[in-house]
């Protein structure tokens, strides 16, 4: 039997209180788990949680991420290779990853312990930015990867290419490109749509437009992207989940598209996403 891991993020508060729930209750059926300490899986370190975790690779049957959307985020992109579902138990505030809160926590933890649960994968997206004629960097993003504008109140210019075509030049703070789970997250903040997460299409949402109309658009997940930098004098940012930056320049091109990693949620038959998504906009 494969083991149940459980990455905390220990920052929160409570986390101590709820991982020990977890533990009684796992230890009470004898479902062997694992608990990543603080050591174990630092989540200021700069490197991989997989190189962090790497003794775990292979013995996991799900892995419960406590925490919030960030934590999710985190273990979601680094270890998707893993290939194991991720179920993430909400101890921040309006998590949209995280389906589960604490005070409903006993109950799919015992569909967790009776194999009552599905999975669905959600695609991801990978960037290249390249200066010149070199890559500079290579990043994975679960919910978007954002071009905008660094502390000064300067527009910026960003041209959008797809499939090699000119589609449109972006004038204003920036732009988000947004896979379906970051439908909920800067974009829909932005103005842009909810999009089921299953869905395999990204959504491009300007940022705060210089313009008479403000509008996402959505392409094929198939698609390939590419965007071109025109900074000039502004300091412009390249953000990926939130967590991950890079500083451009003028004439930097990032190509955008999806990536070969997906990611696997645990999903429950009583808990849909419209269901979930009803819950916390109403909040």
């Amino acid at each position: 039997m494969k083991d149940i891991g459980i990455i905390p993020n220990w920052h929160k508060k409570n986390t101590t209180l709820v991982v020990n729930n977890i533990k009684y209750f796992f230890e009470q059926r004898n479902i062997p788990i694992q608990i990543a300490s603080s050591t174990d899986a630092d989540f200021y370190s700069t490197e991989s949680l997989a190189d962090q975790l790497n003794s775990w690779c292979g013995k996991l049957k799900i892995i419960i991420v406590v925490g919030g959307d960030g934590t999710i985020l985190r273990v979601g992109r680094d270890l998707a290779s893993w290939d194991v579902p991720i179920l993430g138990i909400n101890l921040g505030q309006k998590g949209f990853l995280a389906e589960i809160e604490v005070e409903k926590m006993e109950r799919f933890l015992q569909y967790i312990a009776t194999d009552q649960y599905s999975t669905q994968e959600r695609i991801m997206l990978e960037a290249r930015l390249q200066r010149k004629d070199e890559e500079l960097g290579y990043y994975l993003a679960f919910n978007d990867i954002v071009i905008a504008r660094g502390p000064f109140s300067r527009n910026i210019k960003v041209d959008a290419l797809v499939n090699d075509d000119f589609m449109e030049s972006y004038s204003g703070d920036g732009i988000i490109v947004a896979t379906p789970t970051g439908s909920t997250a800067y974009s829909l903040a932005a103005g842009g749509p909810i999009i089921n997460p299953t869905m395999d299409l990204f959504v491009i949402t300007p940022i705060c437009p210089h313009s008479l109309y403000n509008r996402s658009v959505i392409i094929n997940g198939t698609d390939t992207m590419e965007l071109k930098v025109d900074s000039r004098q502004v300091k412009v940012v390249l953000t990926v989940d939130g967590q991950v930056r890079f500083a451009l320049e003028d004439n930097d091109k990032i190509t955008i598209c999806r990536a070969k990693e997906k990611v696997k949620m645990v999903c429950f038959h009583d808990y849909s996403f419209y269901r979930l998504l009803h819950q916390k906009l109403k909040a």
